[in-house]
């Protein structure tokens, strides 16, 4: 099963990290999957990208969103909420991708609707290959929604 997306596939990565978000690129760039990585580093950006504003006013809404928690300016758990209590987000998939791996955490994004929640392993290798699982899952495996068409 494919997703029945359209080439390409539009991720939003909301990740403050340089390192991780150079993992994560370039665990992406090996994909089979054509696709777009959006990079943004703090929630107020995510937001912003997500609705459109300011300098994200041409960019496509995402399919899929990777958002850590532990972010500046407006906390994922925050972002997570906003997305999930608007009519036009709330289909949106949302990984939640953090260092957390703290029962509360976990409980309190799927509480406010995560999609899914994936702790960052610590080593090189782990890391790699969860971030190829999660590519291979959300874009290989299950179907994404066309959020576009919610805004109809």
């Amino acid at each position: 099963m494919t997703s029945s997306i359209q080439a390409p596939i539009e991720i939003l990565l909301c990740e403050d990290n340089p390192g991780d978000v150079y993992l994560i690129r370039n665990s992406f760039k090996n994909g089979s999957i054509p696709h777009r990585l959006h990079h943004v580093i703090d929630g107020e950006e995510a937001m912003d990208f997500l609705y459109q504003k300011g300098k994200y006013c041409h960019y496509p809404r995402p399919h899929l969103m990777i958002l850590d928690l532990n972010l500046p300016k407006k906390h994922g758990f925050e972002v997570l909420a906003e997305i999930k209590a608007d009519p036009q987000l709330k289909a949106l998939p949302v990984v939640i991708l953090t260092s957390s791996q703290a029962d509360r955490d976990i409980i309190k994004s799927y509480q406010l609707y995560a999609s899914c929640y994936v702790s960052k392993p610590f080593d090189f290798d782990e890391f790699t290959e969860a971030i190829d699982k999660i590519e291979n899952f959300w874009l290989n495996l299950v179907q994404l929604p066309l959020i576009a068409e919610y805004n109809r």
